[in-house]
């Protein structure tokens, strides 16, 4: 959003809790609009783009990254969170982009769409089955999307990232012992960190990405990539 913003962009910023939004919002200024959203609530997700339109007057691109990542062992796993993590995952983002094609396509005036994966939709992990199951099939949506919507000049576009410092990264951060572990399987040797993921948001989300659709951007230290 700080990347979105530094760029001159306007941004509508969804969450279920207002909290940290208001701040985000009071530290920003205007160019950040706080809406409180409930990613399973189809309607209301589906809503934010008329909140863009109301609040801003245009549309030119959205950022699915909500995301749930519930840790279990799979045999114990209860279904309805399997459930839950679709309606998260991969079912909110396909309301929004859904409701923003179709005011793309009406007016004549398309934007672009970039969807949050993560490498756990390349590579299926443990205790993670929902997860990574959400994601593998938010990057298929994308290519399927992007395919569909060329013709209308709409543009779909996943980043996939692997390591960040970030709150549900807590459980490693906070343990050396787990950390220097997980370090060990990324070649950079290093957790990315969110600042790093802004400016290829911002590069997808631009025109200077034209001719870029169908297309998925890991960002992971190599840890994809490595033998």
């Amino acid at each position: 959003m700080r990347a979105l913003v530094a760029e001159g962009g306007k941004v509508v910023a969804a969450a279920r809790s207002m909290n940290d939004l208001s701040r985000l919002a009071e530290e920003l200024g205007p160019a950040v609009f706080a809406s409180a959203c409930d990613m399973r609530d189809r309607v209301a997700v589906a809503g934010l783009v008329d909140v863009a339109l109301h609040e801003f007057g245009q549309l030119d691109g959205i950022i699915n990254n909500a995301g749930i990542a519930p840790a279990a062992s799979f045999e114990s796993h209860d279904l309805s969170v399997f459930d839950d993590v679709l309606e998260v995952n991969l079912l909110a983002p396909a309301a929004l982009a859904q409701r923003a094609g179709q005011h793309w396509i009406a007016s004549k005036s398309p934007g672009s769409i970039v969807n949050v994966a993560s490498t756990s939709g390349l590579k299926g992990k443990s205790t993670l089955v929902a997860y990574s199951s959400s994601k593998g099939a938010i990057m298929r949506f994308t290519e399927a999307l992007a395919a569909e919507w060329a013709r209308h000049g709409i543009r779909v576009n996943t980043i996939a990232p692997g390591a960040f410092e970030t709150a549900a990264q807590a459980a490693v951060t906070s343990s050396p012992k787990v950390l220097d572990a997980r370090l060990k399987k990324i070649p950079l040797r290093r957790m990315g960190e969110p600042s790093e993921i802004g400016p290829l948001a911002c590069y997808l989300i631009s025109s200077v990405s034209s001719f870029i659709t169908g297309s998925c951007f890991v960002i992971d230290g190599g840890e994809v990539s490595k033998l």
